[in-house]
């Protein structure tokens, strides 16, 4: 509440304040002269002070109080309606033992005041005792403490609700990790050991190494690596570095390397592309081109980076067996690449191309995912 502004309802709380005790000290049909005009201004005073309430409890505690004490010197019996909003004020941000102290020293000078203003000493605690009632002091203190306790608990309630989203957010990617370790790494390590070996004997040998098992080999080995950063960002909650952009060639290489005629063409330069949409840009290329060598019986793929000032487009195109009357149909894959485009706030266009041929164009913003 301390670093609160003053807003439009706080400066109508403080006028309501200041009206609601001018008139009160108009009912006593005081003469607005000497202590009369002194005795006004500080009630005034005492209600205005509460617009910053929220802002400085303290401050306008202690101004209300003082206000309060002044008014009764000038011989105004008005109830301190003012200091009381201003002892709930103080409670609610949790300072007590200002209030407590303010609230001592109100109390003790209020008769004092009224003596001050030319009433006996019985009378003078009389109407100390109207101008500040004990029993409401308390309620206006214990209200403000009541509202602080239940703001504070459902501050907790919140921050409970948090911690265990995220604990089984994270039990979560743990058990997926372990289910991913189980399932996957075994059969890729024997693959790429098979065909690792297969390599080493043709070598041995002196025999040509077919293409086929060399891409086998090196697919088995990228296979390894992204199972095993996908292990280590599972289970480390995100922290390992994850592919990008700058990986794009090495996807197109790798297409090659099984025979398909690959090429790559970046336009514009790459600045100020976030993490996320380089992430993504790096997964739709590697997913049409597995798509292309498994499925477009196509004998060329072209790539397109094109950079743009609010945004990446990412084109993969082949001249696969895919005609407009004989679309193929989505699987897996394009359905991950329309999930990973529109969490993005992206568009993407999957379809055949005239003739024959498939074509996939992703166009990723920049600015909203920065």
């Amino acid at each position: 509440m301390g670093g609160a502004r003053i807003g439009t309802g706080d400066w109508l709380a403080g006028a309501g304040g200041a009206a609601i005790l001018v008139v009160a000290g108009l009912a006593e049909h005081r003469a607005a002269d000497g202590a009369g005009a002194a005795g006004y201004a500080l009630l005034a005073a005492g209600g205005l002070a509460l617009a910053a309430r929220r802002r400085a409890p303290v401050a306008v505690l202690v101004v209300t109080g003082l206000c309060a004490v002044g008014y009764r010197a000038a011989g105004f019996n008005v109830f301190a309606v003012g200091y009381l909003v201003a002892v709930y004020a103080a409670m609610r941000a949790g300072h007590r033992r200002a209030t407590g102290a303010a609230s001592i020293a109100v109390l003790a000078a209020l008769p004092l005041a009224a003596m001050a203003s030319g009433l006996p000493a019985g009378a003078a605690f009389t109407q100390a005792r109207g101008v500040l009632e004990l029993a409401w002091l308390i309620a206006a203190g214990a209200a403000g403490e009541a509202l602080r306790q239940a703001e504070r608990r459902a501050d907790e309630a919140e921050r409970t609700r948090e911690e265990v989203a995220r604990r089984r957010a994270d039990e979560e990617r743990l058990h997926i990790a372990r289910e991913l370790h189980d399932s996957l790494t075994h059969q890729i390590s024997v693959i790429k050991v098979q065909a690792e070996a297969a390599v080493h004997l043709a070598h041995k040998r002196g025999e040509p190494v077919p293409p086929a098992l060399l891409a086998i080999r090196d697919a088995g080995r990228e296979a390894s690596r992204e199972l095993r950063a996908t292990l280590e960002a599972l289970r480390d909650d995100g922290q390992a570095p994850p592919h990008g952009l700058d990986g794009v060639p090495d996807l197109v290489e790798r297409a090659r390397a099984t025979g398909l005629d690959a090429s790559l063409t970046i336009e514009g330069e790459p600045a100020g592309v976030p993490v996320t949409v380089g992430r993504t840009a790096y997964r739709i290329v590697q997913e049409a081109l597995t798509n292309v060598a498994r499925h477009a019986g196509a004998g060329t793929a072209t790539v397109c980076i094109e950079y743009r000032r609010d945004a990446v487009v990412v084109r993969v195109e082949d001249d696969g067996r895919a005609t407009p009357q004989a679309p193929p149909v989505p699987g897996v894959g394009l359905l991950g690449m329309r999930e990973r485009v529109s969490a993005l706030g992206g568009r993407l266009l999957a379809e055949p191309r005239p003739g024959h041929g498939f074509t996939v164009r992703a166009e990723l913003p920049v600015a909203a995912s920065s």
